[in-house]
């Protein structure tokens, strides 16, 4: 399958945590003219897999298309609450989203992850149900903060991700919000664009103080509890 017209190039760095101050300062210097359009805001992900580890295994190889499955909600709401179940489709460079929202909060103290995965699956249309039929593990759930900035022209977009926290969920009948994985302290930005916008985008790159690199928080998350059993 081809990545649709609508789908933006992604590329990703990561660097340690001190470097943070330095990446800002260089992008709030560039000549484009970034800006923050809104506060800074935590994110939360319940990620999904089939049970051979599926879309493990794709991002593991770098295979040129993959997705992820995740349930996503917003804020400091520890504990998951109204928000979206969106499939992350790449390919290549490319990627664009699946977004099917859950308006009614899938979690009440005392529900096993059947319970949760169920009140998500009926609140979605069919399509959003196959994938959750063919992700059915819950792996883990982890958070972050992120802080968003964009161009005077609006044609480049750059996110910065720190403070990042895992806790497996696999093999789990109800949601572990205690025992936490550990995770380097690192900092991920991610420059989007559109495809007209490559030639921008590169100029831009270029002079980032940091090397282009893969980068998978669901990844990074997954070995990070592995490496405790």
């Amino acid at each position: 399958m081809e990545a649709p017209e609508f789908a933006r190039l992604e590329i990703k760095f990561v660097n340690y945590r001190e470097e943070f101050a330095k990446l800002e300062q260089w992008l709030k210097l560039h000549w484009l003219g970034f800006a923050q359009p809104y506060p800074d805001r935590k994110i939360n992900n319940i990620y999904f897999d089939s049970f051979d580890y599926r879309a493990y295994a794709e991002n593991l190889s770098g295979a040129s298309q993959r997705n992820k499955v995740r349930y996503r909600w917003y804020g400091e709401v520890e504990l998951p609450a109204s928000g979206t179940l969106e499939v992350k489709r790449k390919r290549n460079f490319f990627g664009w989203k699946l977004k099917y929202p859950v308006a009614e909060p899938p979690y009440e103290p005392g529900l096993t992850w059947k319970e949760i995965r169920r009140r998500i699956y009926r609140q979605i249309p069919a399509e959003g149900q196959i994938w959750m039929q063919d992700h059915p593990q819950i792996m883990m759930l982890n958070r972050y903060w992120r802080r968003y900035y964009v161009s005077n022209c609006q044609r480049i977009r750059v996110t910065f991700d720190w403070d990042q926290a895992i806790w497996d969920q696999r093999y789990k009948s109800t949601p572990n919000f205690h025992l936490r994985g550990v995770l380097p302290d690192t900092v991920v930005v991610e420059v989007k664009f559109a495809r007209a916008d490559r030639d921008l985008a590169s100029e831009m790159i270029q002079s980032l103080p940091v090397r282009v690199g893969r980068h998978s928080k669901y990844m990074n998350g997954v070995r990070s509890a592995t490496a405790q059993w």
